[in-house]
């Protein structure tokens, strides 16, 4: 069981932490490019301001876009395959089929009108201009803002350099800034000319101001200004060639470093191995050691943040930490230099190895939905270490990948599962660790519906068990093989693999999730013969287990075979009360095969309770869920014979008009509202009018409601970030289709239709 899950929330653009100063200029010229291009990239040097000024235009420009702003920080991402992955997880996009990424962010965005924002790609620059480049291409709703050192290089790109802050917005910037550390401080007469010689030394840079501005707090103005005077003149002297910008950030930084005590520059350089955000625990366990006690590890850490270098950041879990991009960079060079970064890296997998493995054992408890909240903001970690694991060779790559199958398969992650796991299989060396990566890999390739592959390494992995007497393996491979006949329709071969699965299970003391879902599987198998004692049976034990130990993923498929015994016996009221609460507990983890198959178990007993509409909803919604999960009811024919009977009962109570109005409305709920719908927390009116069928498209449709709320085309054009002639050009086909001749009549029949 696995999947995913995104809301229907309109963006993601992260709040101002503090205020913005000047660009206003800068802002204007980007939001014109943008209402003149689908793709517009910010270019500069490191610290000058790119990533500020792409998220203030943004939010300048958001109300143009229906489907909202989207910003995605790509300079987590180290592999350059893992670019698609990264987009997908923050448009909150999970697909579980063997489908190309792209092409599954394609067709997700294709009736969006959006704008994305791609920050800090000149990393991995060729898989962002592919990306780009084919989004562009599919999705015409959509607009792109890049920021970049270097431009992507596509066809249609217009680019913006941004370039350092003009004297006065440089000196606004230092005094908010210093004001902030020193609440004394005030840019005046007196000071004017000393802050505007810092500024200058720091070349208008904003970053280089903000380091300096925030040295307030311990050193006065003068000293400040002479310190800053006397550094730069000996860094100039031995620096040159290459561009004065550069260097003006290099010095800028420099000098911030030479600044902190020499524990602080130590931890400065070595969590610049960390990928996005890191907790105290990591620093301690990461970037303690040759002489560096894990105490003083908290002290720097705090000293880095009072300094600016370092960001604070509070979760629900806790406090996390971050190093500023251009700031990180710094500090690997720094690690470089001094021939560290290989024992870094070595640290830093070594912790999240370990870090797994506790997780891993963790999950068969209480502990499970904040698993799943630790291990994605974990994630850009989790990455880097596999980077580096398979980088590097060895069998550190197959364990890890390994190790995470609880986040893979269980919190809707097995695009970016098969990705690695793929990788550990292709490099794993006869063993134990081959053996669990091919049982991981195939329980994933299951669950994308990818059954010949699951089959041959299911295969592998039992042969390889029953040569060597690796009784676990061969548990695992057993049980997973049963499951491909399951979905297959071969019950016989299932329940006889269920079975032995569980004999296997209980020989070697072996209680956890997996053990759960055996016996959970051997009841659906049951259900489906309708021997619907063994399956409560079976259920009942599994639940036991699971309120035992504190497991709810498991637990939940429980619930949902108990709901549909309750539901295949009549009583309705049990089934839909158990079905309600599966779907809560499956949303907890974006377990998206946990969610379409409550929701579709919730429309089946709809349909049986008379209530033909809400089940025409639910199984529109479930038609979209599906095709992020694969085959609808896996293509099996037990699973699928209760679809098709509840769908030929609501057409004909309904009638095939109303039907297909309904079940399309149930299609266009978001994944949110669809969820809410389902388990009964929607709002009080209808979330779904019905309304008569329309041959207009969504297009066509916004540009109708647009007509009748009196706009030109001039001004639908500008709503909609498309060219005039488009928008002309929606209004003729809306016109033909319709077979009207005036605006009047399009305006009078979206009046109608909302009465």
């Amino acid at each position: 069981m696995g999947g995913s899950l995104y809301p229907g929330r309109k963006g993601n653009l992260p709040a101002d932490t503090t205020t913005f100063v000047g660009r206003k200029h800068d802002v204007a010229e980007v939001r014109r490019l943008l209402s003149e291009s689908r793709l517009v990239t910010l270019t500069g040097v490191g610290g000058v301001g790119k990533t500020r000024l792409a998220l203030r235009a943004a939010a300048e420009t958001s109300r143009a876009f229906r489907d909202g702003v989207w910003f995605v920080d790509l300079g987590v991402v180290t592999d350059p395959e893992l670019v698609v992955h990264a987009v997908l997880e923050q448009l909150v996009i999970h697909d579980d089929t063997v489908r190309m990424h792209r092409t599954v962010l394609v067709e997700h965005l294709r009736d969006r009108q959006m704008l994305m924002v791609l920050d800090n790609c000149e990393h991995v620059i060729g898989a962002t201009a592919d990306l780009v480049d084919a989004l562009l291409r599919g999705v015409p709703g959509l607009r792109v803002l890049v920021t970049s050192r270097e431009r992507l290089g596509i066809d249609g790109e217009h680019l913006w350099q941004v370039t350092p802050l003009a004297q006065d917005p440089a000196l606004a910037l230092f005094a908010e800034r210093a004001a902030a550390v020193d609440p004394g401080f005030v840019l005046d007469a007196r000071n004017h000319g000393q802050v505007s010689q810092i500024c200058a030394l720091l070349g208008g840079i904003p970053l280089a101001i903000e380091l300096a501005a925030v040295r307030l707090r311990v050193l006065g103005l003068d000293h400040l200004s002479s310190r800053l005077d006397n550094t730069f003149r000996v860094l100039a002297d031995g620096k040159r060639g290459g561009d004065p910008r550069h260097q003006t950030l290099h010095a800028a930084v420099d000098w911030s470093f030479h600044l902190c005590t020499r524990s602080e520059q130590i931890l400065w350089a070595r969590a610049s191995v960390f990928s996005g955000t890191f907790d105290l625990e990591a620093a301690e366990r990461v970037c303690s050691g040759d002489s560096v006690p894990p105490d003083e590890v908290m002290h720097s850490l705090m000293g880095l943040v009072d300094k600016s270098v370092v960001v604070a950041e509070q979760h629900p879990s806790g406090t996390r930490f971050r190093l500023l991009e251009p700031l990180r960079q710094y500090g690997l060079g720094k690690l470089r230099d001094a021939g560290r970064e290989q024992v870094m890296r070595e640290r830093h997998r070594d912790h999240f190895i370990e870090w797994a493995e506790r997780r891993e054992e963790e999950w068969f408890g209480p502990a499970q939905p904040q698993i799943f909240t630790r291990t994605r903001l974990e994630q850009g970690n989790l990455r880097s270490a596999l980077d580096f694991c398979f980088d590097h060779g060895g069998e550190h790559c197959v364990h890890l990948a390994s190790t995470l199958w609880f986040y893979w398969a269980g919190c809707g992650m097995l695009g970016e599962g098969r990705h690695w796991l793929d990788r550990a299989v292709a490099s794993a060396k006869p063993g134990p660790l081959r053996a669990k990566a091919l049982w991981v890999n195939g329980y994933v390739s299951t669950l994308q519906g990818d059954l010949a592959a699951s089959v041959r390494m299911l295969d592998e992995c039992r042969e390889y068990a029953v040569e060597s007497g690796d009784g676990s393996a061969l548990a695992y491979a057993t049980h997973r093989i049963a499951c491909t006949h399951l979905v297959g329709d071969d019950l016989d071969l299932a329940d006889s693999g269920f079975q032995e699965a569980m004999r296997l299970y209980r020989s070697q003391g072996t209680v956890n999730s997996h053990t759960m879902l055996a016996g959970i599987e051997l009841a659906i198998s049951a259900t489906f013969r309708r021997d619907f004692a063994s399956a409560e049976r079976l259920c009942v034990e599994a639940k036991a287990v699971g309120e035992e130990h504190g497991e709810l993923w498991a637990h939940a498929y429980a619930i949902w075979v108990l709901a549909l015994c309750a539901w295949v016996s009549g009583d309705l009221a049990r089934a839909d009360l158990l079905g309600r609460e599966c779907l809560r507990i499956k949303r907890s983890f974006h377990d998206l095969l946990g969610i379409v198959l409550a929701i579709e178990l919730l429309a089946w007993i709809s349909a049986s309770k008379g209530d033909a509409e809400r089940a025409a909803t639910l199984l529109g919604a479930t038609n979209e869920i599906w095709q992020s999960v694969g085959y609808p009811m896996f293509g099996s024919r037990h699973f699928g014979a209760p679809h098709g009977d509840c769908e030929s009962a609501t057409v004909s109570t309904l009638g095939e008009q109303e039907f297909r109005a309904v079940f399309r409305k149930g299609m266009d709920l978001e994944l949110d509202d669809a969820i809410a719908f389902a388990i009964g927390e929607e709002q009080a009116q209808d979330p779904v009018p019905v309304l008569p069928l329309t041959p207009l498209t969504r297009r066509e449709q916004q540009v109708a409601d647009l007509i009748a709320g009196g706009m030109s085309n001039k001004e639908i054009a500008a709503r909609l970030v498309i060219a005039r002639r488009t928008a002309e050009g929606h209004v003729e086909r809306i016109l033909q289709k319709l077979g009207f001749s005036s605006r009047a009549q399009i305006a009078t029949w979206v009046t109608e239709r909302r009465v």
